[in-house]
């Protein structure tokens, strides 16, 4: 059997800082416990939610190594690997992140060629960075910034027919997308992780292999339980109020997610690169709010697994 990779909840990492804009070693590490012991499947770091475009290339491989190591074997770990450049140049980048131990190379889909070139085009550039990488285990993030290039579904079959991509964080955000997309992958190695979070539920139905949200960044523990029970009665429960609480999680995100896990406990700075805005009394009171909402859904799901 092709190596999969585990199916749940993966978190796209947020980059712990230390007030002088450093990377913060304890709060990395803390941020770590804190999402494998919330009950993740793996962990997406350097990503768009890890602020990777501000991490200079031995930051962030710096980083991934201390995820890797922190995890211990706990969890698996994906990492983006190449930001740009020629097929020899990405290849390059990609195999010193593979280094680091993480269990598949993310490959970010907009870099590969321009944003107006055929998908043929991409293809070609796919297959020579293949060639290029031996058999490096790899994945695909569909990173909106600075801008968005989805897999179609002919694409997403192709690439999970070659045994090497294992993983996708899918931004498409619609569910018709996602189900042409994992009807061409059905029974092979190759992951679907929707990021979208009104449609967590109808995608986990459909077959995906779980969810990468930024939300997972404030309250890990519902994405984990409506992972492991799609089929509940109280799952649509979970997601009404997934979806209603995600205007929230965007607000001045990810210093606002920062904050929300300095309250929940987390020794971390609210210290961001991608910007210093001060967290305004507007976002500061709609937490406090998701907070309170957060909790009481908590509570109502563990009255509901005791009675």
């Amino acid at each position: 059997m092709q190596y999969a990779l585990p199916h749940g909840l993966w978190p796209v990492m947020l980059t712990a800082f230390d007030e002088e804009g450093e990377l913060d070693w304890h709060g990395i590490d803390a941020l770590t416990d804190w999402y494998i012991e919330a009950g993740s499947a793996g962990l997406f770091a350097c990503c768009l939610s890890s602020e990777m475009y501000h991490l200079t290339p031995q930051e962030r491989l710096g980083l991934v190594r201390r995820v890797v190591r922190r995890a211990n074997g706990r969890v698996p770990v994906v990492a983006t690997g190449a930001f740009g450049g020629s097929i020899p140049a990405q290849a390059e980048s990609m195999a010193q992140m593979a280094d680091t131990g993480v269990a598949a190379v993310v490959v970010l889909t907009n870099q590969l060629v321009p944003q107006d070139a055929p998908e043929s085009l991409f293809q070609q550039q796919l297959e020579a960075l293949l060639d290029a990488t031996g058999q490096m285990r790899l994945g695909f993030y569909e990173c909106p910034s600075p801008h968005r290039r989805l897999l179609s579904p002919e694409l997403s079959g192709w690439a999970a027919q070659t045994g090497r991509f294992l993983y996708l964080k899918d931004t498409s955000c619609d569910m018709q997308a996602i189900q042409a997309k994992l009807d061409a992958t059905r029974n092979t190695p190759f992951g679907l992780f929707n990021a979208h979070q009104p449609t967590t539920l109808a995608s986990l139905e459909a077959g995906a292999a779980g969810v990468s949200p930024t939300a997972a960044n404030y309250y890990p523990e519902l994405f984990v339980w409506l992972c492991q029970n799609p089929k509940h009665q109280k799952a649509e429960f979970v997601q009404e109020h997934i979806t209603e609480m995600m205007a929230v999680t965007r607000m001045q995100y990810p210093a606002s997610a920062k904050y929300f896990l300095q309250q929940r406990g987390l020794p971390i700075t609210t210290r961001c690169r991608v910007n210093r805005e001060v967290l305004s009394s507007d976002t500061l009171r709609a937490l406090g709010g998701l907070r309170d909402t957060v909790q009481t859904v908590r509570q109502h799901l563990t009255k509901s697994s005791s009675g």
